[in-house]
C-alpha cells in the first residue's frame, strides 16, 4: 500500500454474509447484508441496495447544496427508490426514483436547473452507462 494512503473507512467482514463499514472521522457504521436472493438473510441494505440509495442520495445533496447557494428553501424533499437487478453478470441494470421536491422561493427556471445539476452529481457521473438511471424528479412550487 502506498505511504499517502490515508483510509475513510474501515470495513469488517463478518460471517454470514456480513460486513460493517466505519466512517473513521465520525465514528458512524453501516451494516450490509446480502440479499434473500443471493444467498443472503436480507436483515440490512445490501450492498447494491447501498449503490441504488447513493446516487438518490447523492441527486439530493447535490440539489439541497445549490438550493442554498441561491436562496431557495427546500421545504421537503423525499424519495421513493426501486432497484432491478440483471444476471450474466450479477449487476444492478435500473435504478428508478421518483424524487418528490417542494420548495418556496423557486421558479420553473430555478427548479430546472435543481433538476439539472442533481442528474449530473458525482455519483450519477461515476456509474456505468450500462446502468439505466430512470430518476423522476417532481417539483412542487410554493
Amino acid at each position: 500500500m502506498q505511504s499517502d494512503f490515508t483510509p475513510n473507512y474501515k470495513i469488517e467482514y463478518s460471517n454470514p454474509l456480513r460486513t460493517q463499514s466505519t466512517h473513521i472521522k465520525s465514528g458512524t457504521t453501516i451494516i450490509t447484508d446480502a440479499p434473500t436472493d443471493n444467498h443472503g438473510k436480507g436483515e440490512a441494505f445490501s450492498p447494491t441496495d447501498l449503490l441504488s440509495s447513493s446516487l438518490v442520495s447523492c441527486i439530493m445533496t447535490i440539489m439541497g447544496i445549490v438550493a442554498d447557494r441561491d436562496g431557495i428553501e427546500i421545504v421537503s424533499m423525499n424519495a421513493d427508490v426501486a432497484k432491478e437487478m440483471a444476471a450474466n453478470p450479477r449487476r444492478v441494470a435500473k435504478v428508478s426514483a421518483v424524487i418528490d421536491v417542494t420548495l418556496k422561493g423557486a421558479d420553473e427556471d430555478s427548479a430546472e436547473n435543481l433538476r439539472r445539476v442533481g442528474l449530473a452529481c458525482p455519483v450519477a457521473r461515476s456509474l456505468s452507462d450500462d446502468l439505466v438511471q430512470n430518476i423522476q424528479i417532481n417539483f412542487n412550487l410554493e
